[in-house]
C-alpha cells in the first residue's frame, strides 16, 4: 500500500482550487501529508494498492486541432476513470501518423507502460499491428478505446501516403536545386579572386 504524492501547487490545480484554499486547507488539516525541509508541501492525495501502470497517447495532425486534442485527452482520462487505470503519464502532441520519429510518442514506448489511445490512427497509420505484437512480447498493452474503422479513414490514409512522397519527391528537387546554386555562386566567388 502506498500513496499517490503530489506538490500541493499541483493538487491545487488538480481539483480546481486555488493555491491559497489549498495551503488554507493544509493548514486547518484537512489535506494529508507533510512538508519537506525546503519548504515545499507534499500531500498524500489517494491510497492505492496497485502502482499506475497505463501511459495515455493523444495525437491530431495539425495546430488547428488543438482544440480537438485537448477533447481527446479528456475521453481518455474519462474512459480510464471508468475503467480503475492508475494513470502514470500523458502524452500529447501536434504530429502527422506518418510521421516514425515523434517524440512524445517515443516516451510513452520508452516507458514500459501499457498504452491507452482512442483510435488506431491516433498511434499509427500502418503497422499498427506490428506494434501490438512487440508490446505484447513485452508482457504490455496496447489498449484502444474506440477500435471501429471507418471509410473516410481509409481514404484519408491514402491522400496521406500520396501527399507524404510527393512532399519527399518535390523536396529532394527543390535540395538539389539549391546546392547546385550554391556550387555556382562559390565557384563565381572563386573566379572573381
Amino acid at each position: 500500500m502506498y500513496f499517490i504524492t503530489m506538490k500541493l501547487s499541483e493538487y491545487a490545480k488538480k481539483n480546481s482550487l486555488t493555491y491559497k484554499t489549498a495551503f488554507i486547507h493544509w493548514q486547518k488539516g484537512l489535506l494529508k501529508g507533510k512538508q519537506l525541509p525546503t519548504g515545499t508541501i507534499i500531500i498524500f492525495d489517494e491510497e492505492c494498492s496497485e502502482v499506475a501502470d497505463y501511459c495515455i497517447y493523444c495525437r491530431v495532425s495539425s495546430h488547428d486541432q488543438k482544440n480537438d486534442l485537448l477533447r481527446q485527452e479528456e475521453r481518455v482520462k474519462d474512459f480510464c476513470s471508468a475503467k480503475g487505470f492508475k494513470i502514470a503519464n500523458i502524452y500529447s502532441e501536434i504530429a502527422s501518423g506518418l510521421n516514425d520519429n515523434r517524440p512524445k510518442f517515443n516516451k510513452a514506448l520508452k516507458s514500459n507502460l501499457n498504452i491507452i489511445s482512442e483510435h488506431k490512427d491516433r498511434v499509427t497509420r500502418f503497422g499498427f499491428n506490428h506494434l501490438d505484437i512487440l508490446l505484447k512480447m513485452q508482457g504490455r498493452k496496447l489498449v484502444i478505446i474506440n477500435d471501429t474503422e471507418n471509410k473516410n479513414d481509409i481514404v484519408q490514409d491514402f491522400i496521406s501516403v500520396i501527399t507524404s512522397f510527393c512532399a519527399r519527391i518535390y523536396g529532394k528537387r527543390r535540395s538539389k536545386r539549391k546546392t547546385e546554386k550554391l556550387i555556382k555562386e562559390l565557384n563565381e566567388d572563386n573566379e572573381k579572386r
